[in-house]
């Protein structure tokens, strides 16, 4: 008989509809269920493609003995941390707080009135590995709320006076931002730099894409050979290793060991938009064409496998398929053979790293420990025909691995991650050029409009099949003014600009903090222990941060200072942090990079379409300057109503000279004399 969690709609909590666990959501009737018969909440947080949350249902969600303890004994409620971070990361705060680490399945125990007093991660049915089992757990957790309730209620204060102040965040600094915060990161990113693997540190690793932006942003201010070999030795060795599917493009989480070999193989949506925007900003920059495969692939992964016909993209897939890690995507060296024949498989394995023992479990993950090149020269081939060949393996590999059965797919569409894919579509049009890219990018942000923009201007978080959940939080309304400033610069089109302003006043109206930057939730959401403010990146990037950026982009757009002092207010927000912790810092420090060195803007102007005009917006899309924005607008095209254009005071007087494309770039309100014409226009940019 399946449980309450029937009738949710997140991919996640349906995944334990079955168990005998008598399961809530988050909800009123679980919270007052708790207070009513004065028991303790079990509170369970996990996501669809995490492969211990899987372990720990299975061992014990599953498991009857203990599923009859929960019941008897707690009010069990299960929370999907991608639909409700709010909780996530209060309770993450907790665990952290409890144990000095963190993950996830997230396991706390609290009182009726939702005050945490035990928590921890993944625990097995029975004491295994030097963990406690579960079972063991929940006896010891019963036997202390009856023997000593006065003492679980003084920690419970403790714990959440201690909560409410750590989710306050840093304060705010009041003295001026400081260039050596960002000189300091880069001595810090220089010095735990892995020079043998890329990325930073050990293992496990993760990509770290904030980081290696911020280095990106870095090297084009001021070139540095040893500033791009940090980003492009990252680059190289990520597309080269097991982390990327070779097959069918995208990108796992992070890696299990420190050469990127082994992935853990669930691929969620949010990785795979910040790799592909930095992949291509790295092609813009570099020029390397290997970035923009990688940026066609990855793309190509999300709009093949994870986009809803309605335009919205599915939020991951899962690590596991048939009850077991990674069996999608491993190879026996045997049925590469049988799929490529012996002559061809021959080449292919030696390159791709396929033996018989096996790189992983006594299976094979795909991976490139020469690059092509190398092999090539190695084994006297010819390269041209060497990429050809493989190309087309790669594609009867490919199409063999879609007669297995495909990792479980959680299909609901997050605010948040979809703004961070249309970031990266735009990014990939503007460099490489591809419409269907541009065309991607409109279509979730027309998919955001339509189906998750209520009537008065507000957010929803999440949808799924149509159905609509959860008030937005920061990183909804943050990210998505971040993507509408980017996908401007891609199609031109001013209803973007009107839109992230309406977005902006909403940031400002309910959840701007009075002494800079913004908390996590609405003033009007769920009233919960505490409400959040969260300065620091994560696997995502800081909300804050990117509000910063969102509403520096918008003030260089609309010449309007109250934008841009509440960019430098949230920026403060992040000082200590910037300060203190630049690891956890790394899309703060880019925004600071931003500012501090003379936002500039580019206008270019023409009177009518044509190939000079073509040319001169090719130019301003295939080339990376991290302090600049560019809006273009053909005098044809020109609204005939002025006061409802966000941009009319940016193209005022601002007008083509001599019937040619002209530019102007415009820094602190200032304007340099015009470029006119395509060749005058190409010198400047060059020397930007």
């Amino acid at each position: 008989m399946p449980n309450r969690l029937a009738k949710t709609s997140s991919p996640y909590l349906l995944q334990h509809q079955n168990n005998p666990v008598d399961w809530y959501p988050w909800c009123q009737e679980a919270l007052e269920k708790a207070r009513a018969q004065d028991r303790p909440i079990f509170l369970s947080i996990g996501y669809s493609a995490c492969h211990w949350c899987h372990v720990m249902e299975h061992e014990s969600f599953e498991n009857e003995q203990i599923a009859a303890i929960l019941n008897q004994s707690f009010v069990s409620i299960k929370v999907d941390r991608e639909e409700r971070p709010d909780l996530d990361q209060i309770y993450m705060h907790t665990v952290q707080m409890l144990t000095g680490s963190g993950g996830w399945p997230m396991s706390v125990f609290l009182t009726p009135d939702c005050k945490p007093f035990f928590g921890g991660t993944y625990w097995p049915p029975e004491n295994r590995w030097g963990r406690p089992g579960f079972a063991h757990v929940l006896s010891a957790v019963i036997d202390a709320w009856k023997s000593k309730r006065s003492q679980i209620e003084e920690q419970s204060e403790q714990i959440t006076s201690q909560l409410v102040q750590a989710c306050r965040g840093p304060e705010s600094v009041e003295s001026d931002l400081d260039q050596t915060w960002i000189e300091k990161a880069d001595r810090w990113l220089k010095r735990h730099f892995d020079a043998t693997f890329g990325g930073f540190g050990g293992a496990p690793k993760f990509p770290h894409t904030m980081d290696l932006g911020l280095m990106l942003d870095l090297h084009c201010s001021h070139p540095q050979a040893e500033r791009a070999n940090v980003v492009r030795t990252s680059l190289d060795k990520m597309a080269a290793g097991g982390i990327y599917d070779h097959l069918g493009g995208g990108f796992a989480r992070y890696s299990v060991d420190e050469r990127w070999l082994v992935p853990h193989f669930e691929k969620m949506l949010y990785d795979n938009a910040l790799l592909a925007s930095l992949y291509a900003d790295a092609y813009r920059t570099f020029g390397d064409a290997s970035y923009l495969h990688v940026v066609r692939e990855t793309l190509g992964y999300l709009t093949r496998d994870m986009t809803d016909t309605r335009g919205g993209i599915y939020s991951a897939e899962d690590a596991d398929s048939e009850g077991e890690e990674g069996k999608f995507y491993v190879w026996s060296a045997s049925e590469i053979s049988n799929v490529l024949g012996v002559d061809r498989a021959a080449p292919f394995c030696e390159a791709y790293d396929i033996t018989e023992v096996g790189n992983f479990e006594g299976q094979n993950v795909l991976n490139l420990p020469k690059s092509l090149e190398q092999f090539a020269r190695l084994r006297n081939l010819d390269l041209p025909a060497l990429q050809l060949q493989f190309a087309a393996d790669r594609v009867r590999l490919f199409e063999h691995r879609k007669l297995r059965i495909r990792p479980g797919l959680d299909d609901k569409v997050l605010a948040s991650w979809n703004a961070l894919a249309i970031i990266a579509y735009a990014k990939g049009y503007r460099a490489s050029g591809d419409v269907g890219m541009l065309s991607s990018a409109q279509a979730i942000a027309e998919f955001f409009y339509h189906n998750m923009r209520r009537s008065n201007g507000r957010l929803w978080h999440s949808w799924r099949g149509g159905q609509t959940n959860h008030d937005a939080y920061l990183d909804d309304y943050s990210y998505l003014i971040e993507a509408l400033v980017e996908l401007y610069q891609a199609d031109w089109q001013t209803k973007w600009i009107a839109w992230a302003l309406e977005l902006a006043a909403c940031l400002v109206e309910h959840f701007q903090d009075t002494p800079g930057g913004f908390m996590f939730t609405a003033d009007d959401a769920e009233q919960l222990i505490a409400r959040n403010k969260d300065v620091a990146d994560h696997s995502v990037p800081s909300g804050n941060a990117m509000a910063a950026s969102g509403f520096l982009g918008l003030a260089m757009l609309t010449n309007r200072n109250d934008l841009y002092q509440i960019a430098e207010n949230a920026l403060r927000s992040a000082a200590i942090l910037m300060q203190d912790s630049p690891q956890a810092a790394g899309q703060s420090l880019r925004v600071l990079n931003r500012l501090l060195n003379k936002p500039t803007t580019l206008i270019l102007v023409g009177e009518h379409p044509n190939d000079e005009w073509t040319r001169a917006i090719e130019l301003c899309h295939r080339s990376y300057w991290p302090h600049a924005l560019v809006a273009a607008r053909l005098e044809s095209e020109r609204s005939p109503d002025a006061q409802s254009d966000p941009l009319n005071q940016l193209f005022h007087m601002r007008l083509p000279i001599q019937n040619q494309v002209t530019l102007y770039v415009c820094r602190d309100q200032t304007c340099e004399p015009p470029c006119v014409g395509l060749n005058t226009i190409q010198q400047r940019l060059q020397s930007l």
